[in-house]
C-alpha cells in the first residue's frame, strides 16, 4: 500500500542521513589528526587496486590447485604464502 511504501522510504532517508552523519563525523575526526579527503580518497583507490590483484592471486592460485587436485591451502605453503595474506 501507499502508506507502507511512504513508512519504508521515510526509514531507509533516515537511515541513509544517520549513516552520512555518521561518515561525517569519522571524517572530521580523521581530518583532525592530520589526514586529508585527497590523500584518504588516494589510499581508498590504492586499496580497492591492491583488492582486486588479490582476488585475481586468489583466482590463479584456486585454478592451479584444480589443475595439480589439492586445496588452495596446500599452495599457500608450496609458494610461502600465510593464509591471511
Amino acid at each position: 500500500s501507499l502508506k507502507l511504501l511512504k513508512l519504508t522510504l521515510r526509514r531507509r532517508w533516515q537511515s541513509c542521513r544517520k549513516k552520512k552523519e555518521q561518515l561525517d563525523l569519522e571524517i572530521a575526526q580523521l581530518e583532525a589528526e592530520g589526514y586529508r579527503v585527497e590523500e584518504l580518497e588516494h589510499h581508498i583507490d590504492k586499496l580497492h587496486e591492491y583488492n582486486d590483484i588479490k582476488d585475481i592471486g586468489q583466482s590463479l592460485l584456486g585454478r592451479i590447485a584444480a589443475l595439480r587436485g589439492t586445496t588452495t591451502r596446500d599452495l599457500y605453503s608450496h609458494f610461502g604464502l600465510e593464509l591471511d595474506d
